[in-house]
């Protein structure tokens, strides 16, 4: 059933205060969804005293959305006094904003719920959408298994429908226990006008950091900790400066709250190999398109990737990848078109011999970089995937 205007109303449910990869996707199916199909509403975090939370800001910028700012129950992992507290206030008033958000959905015919696969958004999208009489969508990031949270691991049982990120993704949950029926596939999709080789400056990247224009590159971008294969890397690129000795690195990202003394243990790596002179830690940049202009080739030997948004960014920018062959990652890299896959990351040998072979083949590395932009361009844009989200919600609401 749709409103009276013949729109389908969707609530997008965003309780966590940060903004991951997740939330970026999230986002950008808020601005994506057609407006002549859909309504758009978000109910988000809207923080504590005068802290804007990240999330509030980047969901506030996007055009034409029905905003509804709350107060969420806290996080499940906060802890310390202050937090305490806040956890005791909020618990306290819980009972009349959860009302209120209810009689929110009821008011605006909300049909479908959508949220992450994080505990506390997802939990209150299925129990919010048994309240209100709408379909409750848990949009599942990562491979499914009992591993995770049990708060979570009963939204993703009870939710009406599933959404994962890549086909290996939806069979993780499908092995959980839901029904193929159950489970939609929506392949992630980037913003293809942020990643424009032709409006980017990789010079400016190598002269800051002081790498000859005709060195060649490679350059990983991800937060730091061990499954993004950031040792696997520094193990293949001693053996890459074997073969090409004028190679260099880029380690572009920071530390994850739960890595914390991760970079200093790949920089004290990086000098055991002793690779440490060609190997830069850039730490957290701004300015990521202008980095993969300045690469040869995009190296992120991360295990069994669940997507991997980031080599849709680099194949966007016109780069070749160079990856593992498993998990979600090989329905984004082609092997043999986009890039060069090899088979796990504990092989460094064999990644190692991908990357030598297109830093020393300057033709093959166009010829690739030019079939992934155009792949991204014509599968991978977030109005593509804003599209199939739609077709689900729709398909959804009607059964």
């Amino acid at each position: 059933m749709a409103a009276s205007n013949g729109k389908l109303n969707v609530l997008f449910l965003h309780a966590q205060a940060a903004f991951g990869a997740d939330s970026a996707v999230h986002c950008l199916l808020m601005r994506h969804l057609d407006r002549e199909r859909f309504t758009v509403h978000a109910a988000y975090n809207q923080g504590e005293g005068g802290d804007v939370p990240v999330s509030r800001r980047e969901i506030e910028s996007i055009p034409d959305v029905r905003l509804r700012p709350m107060a969420f129950l806290p996080g499940f992992r906060e802890r310390g006094p202050a937090e305490v507290l806040r956890n005791t206030v909020a618990s306290a008033r819980f009972p009349v904003d959860y009302a209120a958000l209810a009689l929110y959905c009821k008011r605006h015919q909300i049909r479908v719920i959508h949220s992450t696969d994080r505990p506390r958004d997802s939990a209150y999208a299925v129990t919010l959408g048994k309240v209100a009489g709408a379909r409750s969508i848990v949009h599942v990031h990562v491979k499914w298994s009992d591993y995770y949270s049990k708060l979570a691991c009963w939204a993703v049982r009870n939710a009406d429908a599933v959404f994962g990120i890549s086909d290996y993704v939806s069979r993780s949950v499908v092995t959980f226990g839901r029904a193929p029926s159950d489970v939609h596939t929506i392949l992630n999709g980037i913003d293809v006008s942020r990643w424009d080789p032709s409006k980017a400056d990789g010079h400016a990247v190598r002269r800051e950091l002081g790498i000859a224009e005709q060195a060649p590159l490679l350059a990983s971008v991800s937060r730091l900790f061990g499954h993004k294969g950031t040792a696997e890397l520094l193990r293949a690129f001693a053996l890459v400066r074997k073969e090409v000795p004028d190679a260099r690195l880029l380690i572009v990202g920071e530390e994850t709250p739960f890595s914390r003394g991760f970079a200093a243990q790949m920089q004290e790596l990086a000098r055991e190999l002793g690779v440490a002179d060609a190997v830069v830690f850039t730490g957290a940049r701004k300015d990521v398109p202008d980095v993969m202009a300045a690469c040869d080739v995009f190296s992120m030997p991360s295990d069994e990737e669940p997507f991997g948004l980031v080599y849709l960014e680099a194949m966007a920018m016109g780069k070749p990848v160079a990856a593992i062959g498993n998990g979600g990652t090989p329905e984004v890299v082609v092997h043999g078109e986009d890039g060069l896959l090899s088979p796990t990351k504990e092989d460094f040998t064999a990644y190692a011999a991908n990357l030598v072979t297109l830093l020393k083949d300057p033709e093959r590395r166009a010829r690739m970089g030019a079939h992934g932009r155009a792949r991204v361009l014509g599968r991978f844009s977030a109005e593509r995937m804003a599209r199939d989200a739609g077709d689900a919600y729709v398909k959804l609401a009607r059964s």
